[in-house]
């Protein structure tokens, strides 16, 4: 994937695409969900949303399918997850709703846009049943939710606006004002309380500035006005992490040495993968892999936007910096208990293998003494017979060896950091201008009465 990255990383996406087209490893059917993300993004980048959106709705056709056999898990258990269908990680699968509503904006498509809005509902209520509402899982997204909410205020639709900007403060609320590296964003505490206004909700209005410690600022303007989204970077990319485990305690006593030179207990439980407690005393020190995420783009560079010579700051909406590499920690141990019982499941297919070649000898050596063949001779074909099998063994645990990798597929595409602000317009042309890293950028946007939403990419 290297080639295709550099291109991406380089702004050339034509070129991206060409290599993806070519690459062997991305047209495999296992990575076709991977494929589609990655080609629906740089569409996107390319400036073809129609295009991109075709590619993003065949993703979506296949997270709704789940996208999981049981040839996946034999697969894994003999090789490794690798060889598994990609099916995303769950920021990856609701970033799509939020590409596929920008691109349905940016067409003209709003009924298409309120649709994606809707279906936002369904994501995040499945992560939320998936993982019980758990405030120590990533099990909700106020990012996805509070684009929910402007979706809906741009078709006027203030009571649903109104209860997506309530449930993404709710969430930020609920995790002490900072979720996953992003504290909750002012102007969403400021949308929260206009929509509660426009529906005449007081009391709502009352209690949210009262637990904000904020009174509603925002006013109507009648020119319209842009949320401008500012997408930057590149997001964290998966290695290989070898690890090893240590049984020090019998039956279940597995530790690892974690990064900070402390032991720390796996809960392995060995019966649920069908293996014995003999098999597994047997066993007492081996290496796993596992992924981990590499940052390879340090620090968000957003700062101000310059609107018909007024500045306005950029405010942080998500961080996939922080939000990638806490979601796998989370699942840590989970993906280690998956990674030990694949070994223990490969060394019973390498124990399996010489006692398999051990039965044949001794079959061969029955048939031997049958025809009287000399005890010396029955000896040699039984010692060539456990030499075999150890010879196999040894190749299947060559090959056990070479197979045994962390699944480090991700969708490399996505950016770093997400930031947005509300922009006022007015009537006509208006000029909005970004300075980058010395970079200048700049679009012309006309002013209209209702809600524009429009995002551009920076580095």
């Amino acid at each position: 994937m290297d080639v295709y990255y550099g291109h991406l990383k380089a702004h050339q996406y034509e070129k991206a695409l060409k290599s993806m087209e070519a690459n062997k490893f991305l047209n495999h059917p296992r990575n076709i969900l991977l494929k589609d993300l990655e080609r629906g993004r740089l569409q996107m980048l390319n400036n073809n949303p129609k295009k991109s959106n075709e590619f993003f709705n065949a993703a979506d056709a296949i997270l709704e399918s789940n996208y999981k056999t049981a040839k996946d898990v034999a697969v894994s258990n003999l090789t490794n997850p690798m060889m598994e269908n990609y099916r995303g990680e769950d920021f990856e699968k609701l970033m799509v709703n939020y590409f596929k509503a920008i691109n349905y904006v940016d067409l003209g498509e709003t009924a298409d846009a309120l649709v994606e809005a809707r279906r936002m509902t369904l994501a995040t209520n499945r992560l939320s049943e998936k993982y019980k509402n758990k405030e120590s899982r990533y099990s909700n997204d106020p990012f996805i939710l509070n684009v929910q909410g402007m979706l809906y205020e741009m078709s006027e639709d203030w009571n649903n606006a109104f209860i997506s900007y309530r449930n993404a403060a709710d969430v930020y609320l609920a995790a002490g004002s900072v979720y996953y590296g992003v504290a909750i964003p002012p102007q969403l505490q400021q949308d929260l309380l206009y929509s509660s206004a426009m529906m005449g909700f007081t009391a709502e209005q009352l209690k949210y500035e009262e637990l904000f410690q904020v009174k509603l600022t925002r006013q109507k303007n009648d020119a319209g006005e842009l949320i401008l989204f500012l997408e930057e970077g590149n997001a964290p990319v998966k290695e290989d992490n070898s690890i090893m485990i240590t049984n020090v305690g019998g039956i279940g006593g597995f530790q690892y040495l974690n990064p900070y030179g402390s032991y720390v207990s796996i809960p392995f439980d060995h019966r649920v993968y069908g293996i014995s407690d003999e098999r597994l005393s047997s066993i007492r020190t081996f290496k796993i892999s596992l992924p981990s995420y590499k940052i390879v783009f340090n620090k968000s560079a957003a700062s101000a936007i310059n609107v018909n010579g007024a500045e306005y700051p950029m405010q942080l909406s998500q961080d996939f910096n922080t939000l990638a590499v806490s979601v796998l920690k989370e699942r840590y141990l989970s993906e280690m208990a998956k990674a030990m019982a694949r070994f223990l499941v490969k060394k019973l297919v390498e124990v399996g293998a010489e006692k398999v070649a051990v039965t044949i000898a001794e079959n061969k050596n029955s048939k031997a003494k049958e025809s009287n063949t000399n005890e010396a001779e029955r000896k040699k074909n039984q010692e060539r017979a456990e030499n075999i099998g150890k010879a196999i063994g040894f190749l299947v645990n060559m090959a056990n060896s070479i197979t045994e990798k962390a699944d480090t597929r991700s969708w490399l595409s996505l950016p770093a950091y997400i930031s947005y602000i509300r922009l006022p317009l007015k009537s006509g042309e208006n000029s909005i201008s970004l300075n980058y890293k010395g970079i200048k950028k700049s679009i012309l946007i006309q002013g209209n009465k209702g809600l524009q939403i429009k995002s551009i990419v920076v580095e």
